[in-house]
């Protein structure tokens, strides 16, 4: 027979392990950003003597007027309660820039969890703008860049995303383990640690769910690249950007990307490419055109030139 306090023993209430987990993570985000200022940049001397890098303790814990043992014991992960001023005064010793800051408070909970933890389902209507985009590549993702849909553009733009398996259609598995999704990106490096840094903002709020570790257990597991962007503790928002990438049917094309957002914060969103040129937007058209014959498997000649 089970006991009152053999159950409490046993059992552990969720919301313990993901303020545990989100302690952790802001202990190592906390260490990681001091030791990456350094004593000039707040207007301290260097000295011959230091070994740290980047900031001490003290320093920190000084420019941020808490005491010194306090902030020692918010980087050892320990469960102490942090004020909104406190936070605020640490963000500005770190010179946090406004995502950093976000991140920042949303590790500390602070911050309500983004209310936009999942996609709605993909609606019929949904599916109709996706085609009334063509031939402009879009889709739908989710927080977790799992693409829940898309137009036929896009599912010849980076690879064949139809001979995807749909457990494997992630934008950030794609960019860290598919080859010709990789080889379709002119810049991928780039690509790859802006991605690692949105999705470190994105998992905040989501710490101790089970679907977003699983995905960053895999990467981790699969791609030594993600590791190391991944350990960098970047965070950044997302934004328009200019991308370029190099079809295999029709070469390279150069597009603005935007998000279309679906509901509040980093939650599901409509990405939509748009040509920045008159050269790829006929490429584009070129691609769609392939994409309506069906000839996947087959790939034509890709002008070399822009």
């Amino acid at each position: 027979m089970t006991t009152m306090a053999q159950e409490t023993a046993t059992e552990t209430p969720r919301p313990v392990v993901a303020s545990e987990i989100r302690r952790h993570e802001l202990a190592a985000f906390l260490r990681h950003r001091r030791e990456h200022i350094t004593p000039e940049q707040v207007g301290l001397p260097r000295g011959s003597r230091r070994r740290t890098p980047g900031l001490r303790r003290e320093e920190v814990a000084q420019l941020s007027a808490v005491g010194v043992t306090w902030y020692t014991w918010l980087e050892q992960a320990r469960d102490i309660q942090v004020s909104v001023q406190v936070l605020d005064a640490l963000a500005r010793t770190l010179m946090l820039d406004p995502s950093e800051r976000s991140h920042l408070f949303q590790l500390a909970g602070a911050v309500d969890p983004t209310p936009a933890t999942t996609c709605p389902s993909v609606t019929p209507a949904m599916r109709a703008v996706l085609e009334q985009l063509e031939p402009y590549p879009a889709c739908l993702q989710n927080s977790r860049y799992d693409i829940l849909a898309h137009n036929r553009t896009y599912g010849l733009l980076l690879c064949d995303l139809e001979a995807v398996p749909p457990e494997d259609r992630n934008c950030l598995i794609l960019s860290y383990t598919h080859e010709e999704w990789q080889s379709s990106i002119v810049h991928l490096g780039e690509a790859q640690r802006l991605m690692a840094a949105r999705f470190r903002a994105a998992m905040a709020g989501h710490l101790a769910e089970p679907v977003w570790k699983m995905l960053l257990k895999r990467l981790r597991a699969e791609s030594p690249q993600f590791c190391e962007a991944w350990d960098r503790h970047e965070v950044v928002s997302h934004r328009s950007k200019r991308k370029e990438f190099l079809n295999r049917h029709v070469g390279r094309v150069v597009v603005d990307h935007t998000d279309l957002w679906l509901s509040p914060e980093v939650g599901p969103r409509m990405v939509t490419y748009v040509p920045a040129d008159e050269e790829s937007r006929e490429r584009l058209e070129k691609l769609h055109e392939i994409a309506l014959s069906g000839a996947r498997g087959t790939a034509r000649p890709a002008p070399t030139g822009r």
